[in-house]
């Protein structure tokens, strides 16, 4: 099964299954694109306002595409990125009206316009996000390059008080995320983001203004259409999928994948380029490894990274002889955890497990 129409089918229908089927699920879906997902963003609202630069431009470097055909690119497109619902709609906000409040176990209340947001420091950072319903080898998951201002900053002007250790971020349409406060106020670029790969945010992406958080599942994290922010505890509120199921903290695992070559593709005899992406966000991969048959790990060559928070390209040559094989890869992140083995599903808080390939070689 290839990693992209025939799992969106899976995902789609699964909002018909009940709630059972629909928490298994943790609200992810493949690209959709149509004329819901397309278009400008705000169609049928107001102007949308133009994006302001950023103030810190992020800059690639050298190497980060190891130039393997069949490799997901180090950015992924922007009608190709992954998309997270729990609904079929899309929200119409109109960005002259909407506004962000931040309340709860605060000092003092704050309520932002889109304007007040935009004239805040912008920076653009890439940053890889994943959705915890990503299978072991799948694709819901993605970097792209982001535009948008820090959260840490805007929550310290509301002064979290002593005991809050959550906060509960809503989206226009009510669906609700728990992200651990200390993630939000420590170091890394958690972001309000604006932008996406160079443009507005699209609408199903979350325009006018999502949040993005390097080092989290999106379940807990990857609020769309954001319009509220509650600082709160744990023990006092819950969100969409707590209440089915799912952990209320959701670190993103160590994970890898092989891109190429395909589950059951036929390859020639001799040298195979073999390649995919690993990712350790906020963390960061030190090293990939591939077996072939269950032999030694082999060292594979990595790609450039612009900081821990991104996936990283790998690639190996194989000395392919003829016959069936299998292919496995693992990483080792920069904290010299070795990625496990040990296969768990998606449920409650991330697959784990090594993905593995066969491939017949001719």
């Amino acid at each position: 099964m290839g990693p992209g129409a025939s799992r969106r089918a899976l995902l789609l229908g699964g909002l018909g299954l009940g709630l059972g089927g629909a928490s298994a699920l943790a609200g992810c879906t493949a690209p959709s694109g149509g004329p819901s997902s397309s278009g400008p963003p705000g169609s049928g609202a107001g102007a949308v306002p133009p994006l302001p630069s950023p103030g810190a431009r992020a800059v690639l470097p050298e190497g980060v595409e190891l130039g393997v055909d069949g490799v997901v690119p180090f950015r992924v497109p922007t009608e190709d990125f992954f998309q997270i619902d729990t609904t079929r709609g899309l929200p119409r906000v109109d960005a002259s009206t909407w506004r962000l409040r931040i309340h709860g176990e605060v000092d003092r209340e704050l309520r932002l316009t889109y304007a007040d947001l935009l004239a805040r420091p912008m920076i653009e950072r890439d940053l890889t996000i994943s959705c915890v319903s990503n299978e072991v080898g799948g694709d819901l998951i993605g970097n792209a390059l982001w535009l948008g201002t820090r959260i840490a900053p805007i929550l310290a002007e509301a002064g979290p008080r002593a005991g809050a250790d959550m906060v509960l971020s809503t989206s226009y349409d009510g669906w609700t995320a728990s992200t651990p406060i200390e993630v939000l106020r420590d170091d890394r670029d958690a972001l309000f983001a604006v932008g996406m790969n160079g443009q507005v945010l699209p609408e199903r992406h979350g325009y006018p203004v999502r949040m993005v958080v390097p080092g989290l599942y999106g379940f807990v994290s990857a609020t769309k259409w954001l319009v509220d922010l509650e600082v709160t505890r744990f023990a006092d509120a819950k969100a969409y999928w707590s209440t089915r199921g799912w952990s209320e903290r959701g670190p993103v695992k160590l994970s890898s994948r092989i891109d190429v070559p395909r589950y059951g593709a036929r390859v020639p005899a001799g040298p195979v380029a073999v390649g995919g992406v690993a990712w350790s966000p906020h963390v960061g991969i030190r090293a990939v490894e591939v077996r072939v048959d269950g032999g030694d790990w082999q060292p594979a060559r990595l790609g450039a990274v612009p900081s821990a928070d991104t996936w990283r390209q790998w690639a190996f040559t194989w000395q392919a002889v003829a016959g069936d094989h299998e292919l496995s890869v693992r990483a080792i992140d920069a904290a010299g955890q070795v990625q496990t083995g040990e296969v768990a599903p998606v449920d409650p808080d991330g697959a784990t497990g090594w993905h593995s390939i066969e491939v017949k070689v001719t």
